[in-house]
């Protein structure tokens, strides 16, 4: 346990200290940020914001989580797939950032790269023997999937990186959201390493790593989200939303019991955002009417007028209540397996 919390304050420290340099570092560079046109009219005014903070966090991340891993299969692929999505996402950063465009990586090339990236993570969950199966909570039905097992691993991390991409796009959202679902993670797998043994030399050291990722994960986005809350020093970019995306889809996979049903509720507020996107191409595609002012919706409601800070701090509480639920289900149900 203790090893969790110094991740975590190691994660915290680091990025505090490494912010107002990086930032600089940026600015000097002039790395900054390119609104959408199609966007909100008062977000230009961030236009030229320093982008990519999401190297920031990795950084800080990784430096902590190295320093106090156990060094599990399970917990260095939730890294792995951490820092490939991060890095999926700062592609399309630079592209933005060398064409001067608001538009990076094409859709088509990001799938492509979650696809290497799944397919890796696939064969070191065959090598761990995962069993491919989802558990159901509340009805305790274990639904067998067989080969279908891998595209649902797809869908669980395209889905997420993208989810996540999606949320970022006010001051301190993305950040604190990711926050609050990592940290429920992180809990989950805490609970799970006590559960496991009397004594602590007896414990699930998988359970122990995946607490100490998620922790220094939490602690390196705490350190951005001092400079990233309303108005905004730095942005994370895709490299940031991408690689939160890739470590909450990590952790639903790693983690025992298979809790990667639960990600719909403890990233309910992902899924919020891509519906919101979806049901908007559907509605003006075939129906020839928008149903949000915005898309995605956090955007809907900056159009009704409410501030930047409101939306956040709502969207906090929203995703601190189905992160709740989740682990509620998780400590219920996932224990009786």
């Amino acid at each position: 346990m203790t090893r969790v919390l110094i991740g975590a304050l190691i994660a915290l420290i680091v990025s505090i200290l490494i912010g107002p340099r990086f930032i600089a570092f940026l600015r000097k560079n002039e790395f900054g940020q390119h609104i959408r046109e199609e966007g909100p009219e008062h977000h230009f005014a961030k236009s030229g914001t320093p982008t990519m903070g999401g190297l920031m966090i990795l950084f800080a991340a990784t430096v902590a989580f190295l320093a106090v891993s156990r060094y599990t299969l399970q917990g260095l692929t939730v890294l792995f797939a951490t820092l490939a999505c991060g890095a999926v996402g700062f592609l399309d950063d630079f592209i933005k950032l060398t064409h001067k465009r608001s538009l990076g990586l094409s859709g088509r090339w990001k799938l492509l790269l979650l696809l290497v990236i799944t397919a890796v993570v696939g064969i070191v969950a065959h090598h761990l023997q995962i069993e491919h199966q989802v558990f159901l909570p509340i009805v305790n039905v274990q639904i067998p999937l067989s080969y279908v097992w891998y595209p649902f691993l797809f869908l669980i991390i395209a889905g997420t990186a993208n989810g996540t991409n999606l949320a970022d796009g006010i001051d301190g959202l993305a950040a604190g959201t990711a926050i609050i679902a990592i940290f429920t993670f992180t809990a989950m797998n805490v609970v799970s390493y006590v559960r496991s043994g009397a004594a602590p030399a007896h414990r699930n050291l998988t359970d122990l790593d995946l607490a100490i990722i998620g922790a220094a994960l939490v602690g390196a986005a705490i350190g951005f989200l001092w400079y990233n809350a309303f108005p905004a020093e730095v942005i994370m970019g895709d490299t940031g939303s991408m690689a939160f995306g890739g470590a909450l889809a990590g952790l639903a996979i790693m983690t025992r019991r298979h809790t990667e049903l639960l990600l719909l509720l403890i990233g309910g507020i992902f899924v919020i955002e891509a519906l919101s996107v979806m049901i908007q191409v559907f509605a003006f595609k075939y129906l020839g009417r928008r149903v949000f002012l915005m898309a995605p919706i956090h955007h809907h409601f900056e159009m009704k007028a409410w501030s930047e800070t409101k939306i956040m701090v709502r969207f906090w509480i929203v995703t601190g209540i189905l992160c709740a639920a989740g682990f509620a289900l998780f400590y219920r149900y996932y224990f009786r397996q």
